[in-house]
Parts: structure tokens; C-alpha cells; sequence
């Protein structure tokens, strides 16, 4: 072949060779399904502790990360319905809030990672083999298990002493765990104790006609716990203790500054905080089955004093001591 020719064919064949480029690394993406409704006082301070989590490990939303997040209000439905709209977007990892959402993420994949945030029970539950080794592909933080019921028993009739009755409000719909806690708690019981009994309610109404039934007996309070249902409806039931002069504990903080008796619980910020170093891990390349379940380390109780002076009560100085917070 001639240099001149030899020249035209292989100038000819660099202009159909396509220009390489510098490969684009996709950015990790992570779906977030929240149990309750975006803004309220309760998941405002969890999904602040999150974000500046995220950002203190390095990632930015919209620059080396997405986060996608979806609201359910408390509503199965909607539970599931973006359960499976977040599965099908493929994430990278998943950050699942409350037993319901975790619930609903079991039966919608078994490989995409899923950091649970106040979970109860996952191991009764089946969404984890124990607590040190989950085994799949779900890991994260617990909530609340039948020995914190009974210090919530503990400290409401240390609060008022009369009581021989204490109702667990909860929606079996939404939270099937209590079905499980509340019969352990009962063969806890010792003579002596206030005596647990369940109240499953399935709607607001049922919900307002418990209360005031309950409320009849002078003897008798309440323990609102963890449950989507419960806390869509939170001053509602704030409402109706008050109106209804119920003694009342939950483990939800705006129970309380919207005029509850008192709260105790974990401080599930300090749990989204640690939530999102789980997120930061997997995303990094580590696997959910080598990630123990962690438990909660932080706690707090708060005590109104004006609702238990409405109330006719005297805060006893050693519940006074343990708590974290009085509103006056």
C-alpha cells in the first residue's frame, strides 16, 4: 500500500473511532420512609440529627449522594405503597422508620440493604436472626421492649400511687408487636403492681371511646408507646387525658410539651444520629449481616408540673430527681 493511501485509511478510520471520555460514577442513592408526617415536632429533631450526620461523614444530598424520602402519616397503605415505589427505584440502601416500615421493606426485598431506625422486636419479628449477628440483609436501632413497658408501669404509679390499672393504648393494625409485649409484661406482673391491660383501637373514634371509658375509673392510666397511629393522633389523646383527667405517660416528647403528664423514652434523635453512620458504612462497602442491631443508649424523662398540679397530684422529689427536663 502506498504511504499516501496507507495515510487517507487510517486518517479515515480515527474520525468513525468515538472520543473516550472519563467514566461517570454513579451517585449512591438512598430512600428514607418515615412513619409519621414530614415537619411534625416529633421527626423534625430525627431527620436534623440524620442530615448533619450525613454531612459530617462527607455526604451531600444533591452532590455525592441522593436521598429520596416519603411520608406515610401513620396510613399502612401508604406504607406500603412507597415501600415498594423506594424497592423499585433500586437505592443503595434503605433507612426504614418504625416496626410497620421495617415490616413492609421484609416482604418487598432480601437484598437491598435496610438500616432500621426504632424498631421493636426485629428478632421476634423475623427480620433479623439475633441482635450481635442479623444475618441479612437488615440491621440497624431498636426501640422499646417489654422491660421498658414496665418501667413506664413503674413510673407512672410512682407518680400516682392509687393506680391498680394501666391500659397500653396501641393500633394492632399498624403495630402487631404489642400483642406479643403485653402478655409478657402481664406474667411479669407481681402482686402489688399495677395491673397491664391492652387497648387496641383501630380508628379515632374507637380510640376516643377507650379513653373516656377508661377514664371512669379513678384507679386507672394510660401508656401511649411507639406506633404511627398513635403519633399522627398525639394531641388528640393529649386532649382527651386532660379533658378526661387521665394520668398519662408516653414515650413521645411533644406528648408532653403539648400538656401530657409525662414522657419517657430513648432519645430517638441520637438514634437517627447513629443511623446514619450505619448508612455512611454500607454505602462504603459493608454488609448489614456484619452490623449488629444496636439498642438505645440515651433516655429521657420529662414531667409537666402544670398538668400534674391540674391533675391533684404532688410530684414525688425522687421522681422530681430522675428527670431530664420539668415543664412549670
Amino acid at each position: 500500500m502506498r504511504r499516501r493511501e496507507f495515510i487517507k485509511v487510517v486518517g479515515g478510520a480515527a474520525v468513525s473511532w468515538p472520543l473516550s471520555a472519563p467514566a461517570q460514577q454513579a451517585i449512591p442513592k438512598v430512600g428514607v420512609l418515615m412513619a409519621g408526617f414530614e415537619g411534625s415536632a416529633e421527626n423534625a429533631p430525627r431527620l436534623a440529627a440524620f442530615r448533619k450526620a450525613m454531612a459530617d461523614l462527607g455526604w451531600r444530598d444533591g452532590q455525592n449522594v441522593r436521598i429520596e424520602y416519603r411520608w406515610s402519616a401513620g396510613k399502612g397503605e401508604l406504607i406500603h405503597q412507597y415501600a415498594k415505589e423506594l424497592v423499585a427505584s433500586a437505592p443503595d440502601v434503605i433507612l426504614a422508620n418504625s416496626t410497620p416500615v421495617v415490616a413492609a421493606f421484609n416482604t418487598e426485598t432480601a437484598s437491598i440493604p435496610v438500616v432500621f431506625a426504632l424498631s421493636m422486636d426485629p428478632v421476634g419479628l423475623g427480620q433479623v436472626k439475633s441482635l450481635s449477628r442479623p444475618g441479612g440483609n437488615f440491621t440497624g436501632f431498636t426501640y422499646i421492649d417489654p422491660e421498658l413497658i414496665g418501667k413506664w408501669m413503674g413510673l407512672l404509679k410512682d407518680m400516682v400511687p392509687r393506680l391498680t390499672r394501666i391500659a397500653l393504648l396501641y393500633n394492632p393494625t399498624t403495630v402487631s408487636a404489642y400483642g406479643t409485649f403485653v402478655p409478657q409484661v402481664q406474667a411479669a406482673h407481681r402482686s402489688g403492681d399495677a395491673e397491664l391491660v391492652a387497648m387496641p383501637v383501630r380508628s379515632a373514634g374507637e380510640m376516643e371511646a377507650a379513653i373516656n371509658a377508661l377514664a371512669t375509673r379513678q384507679d386507672s392510666g394510660l401508656l401511649v408507646g411507639p406506633d404511627p397511629f398513635s403519633q399522627v393522633h398525639l394531641k388528640q389523646i393529649v386532649k382527651l387525658t386532660t379533658q378526661s383527667r387521665l394520668p398519662a405517660l408516653s414515650v413521645y416528647r411533644p406528648f408532653v410539651t403539648e400538656g401530657g403528664l409525662m414522657m419517657y423514652g430513648p432519645d430517638t434523635a441520637d438514634i437517627f444520629r447513629r443511623s446514619a453512620e450505619y448508612v455512611d458504612r454500607i454505602l462504603k462497602g459493608a454488609k448489614p449481616a456484619e452490623l449488629p442491631v444496636q439498642q438505645p443508649s440515651k433516655y429521657e424523662c420529662i414531667i409537666n408540673l402544670k398538668t400534674a398540679k391540674s391533675l391533684g397530684l404532688t410530684v414525688p422529689p425522687t421522681l422530681l430527681a430522675t428527670a431530664d427536663e420539668v415543664i412549670e
